[in-house]
């Protein structure tokens, strides 16, 4: 039987089973014997077992109890209530069946007649409206279908009429596209005519085309020109105040000295008024000398401007 006491016992009996290879399986085994030996089972257990191929079978017997059987279930008899009545009946009292009955008889024979008659002739109607309405209907099948006959021929012709429309209308429209494309082709073709050089033209007003080596010279070369020689003559410009500069110290030098009275120990003084001579051509040497690094400058400047 499968009680849940047997169902415990077996998924214990599993558990108990897996467990066991899991064991198996987790522990490691026996090494290989060496070459001229072999393993042989030995009995390591506590107890001693006996090892056999055979299995020992022992038979048991048991007695069970008779069965005893149920006795059969007694009859309900239900407790007597009330008194007993008795009624006594003389003859004639009761009525005659035949006599009695013979009325409703004929009332009931009557009635199932007329019953019955009606009921036939509502068959015989009800038989003949099914026939009238059988007739109707094939009848109106019959005009439902040449309906339906007649409204798909006329929907057909509807819709021949109207592809044949709108087929129409796209040929025109293809017809007037075409014609579109072609005055539009001849438009441009008649437009583009002069259009592109007109185009070129003022795009070469406008600077888009233009010559690389002008522009590189008007871009490159001159700014850097003009800052050579901006600087070229500010170099020119200082070396002239410089001179100048000079120029007036040793004037000034000259006048201071000789506005000075000379000493009275100098008795030759005309051989002294050549030294003014002589300073001027000094400072004419001492000029000159301040405007040849200028000149040289400008000598070394040039081989620049030129590259």
């Amino acid at each position: 039987p499968s009680t849940p006491e047997v169902k415990k016992q077996r998924k214990a009996q599993k558990k108990l089973l897996s467990r066991k290879l899991t064991q198996e399986q987790i522990r490691p085994g026996t090494p290989e014997p060496v070459e001229g030996r072999q393993h042989v089972h030995v009995q390591t257990e506590l107890y001693l077992e006996e090892i056999s191929d055979r299995i020992i079978e022992v038979d048991g017997e048991c007695q069970t109890d008779e069965f005893l059987d149920r006795p059969p279930t007694p009859l309900f008899i239900p407790a007597k209530t009330g008194k007993d009545v008795a009624t006594q009946i003389e003859e004639g009292e009761l009525f005659d069946f035949d006599i009695e009955v013979k009325p409703i008889l004929e009332v009931l024979v009557g009635k199932t007649v007329e019953q019955a008659l009606l009921e036939v002739m509502e068959e015989e109607e009800l038989s003949q409206l099914w026939s009238h309405q059988r007739a109707f209907a094939e009848l109106r099948n019959a005009e439902f279908a040449e309906l339906q006959r007649l409204e798909e021929q006329d929907r057909r012709i509807r819709e021949e009429k109207e592809r044949r429309r709108l087929e129409h209308l796209e040929k025109l429209r293809k017809q007037k596209e075409t014609a579109e494309k072609v005055a539009a082709r001849a438009f441009a073709q008649r437009y583009l005519a002069d259009l592109i050089p007109s185009v070129f033209s003022n795009l070469y007003d406008s600077g888009f085309f233009y010559d690389p080596v002008e522009r590189d010279i008007e871009t490159e070369f001159l700014p850097w020109l003009m800052s050579e020689v901006e600087e070229t003559l500010q170099k020119k410009v200082l070396g002239r105040i410089m001179l100048d500069s000079l120029i007036r110290m040793v004037v000034e030098k000259r006048l201071d000295e000789f506005s000075c009275p000379p000493p009275s120990d100098q008795t030759e003084a005309p051989a002294e008024e050549p030294g003014a001579t002589d300073a001027a051509p000094q400072v004419s040497g001492e000029a000159d000398a301040a405007d040849q690094p200028v000149a040289e400058k400008e000598e070394t400047d040039q081989p620049a401007a030129e590259e």
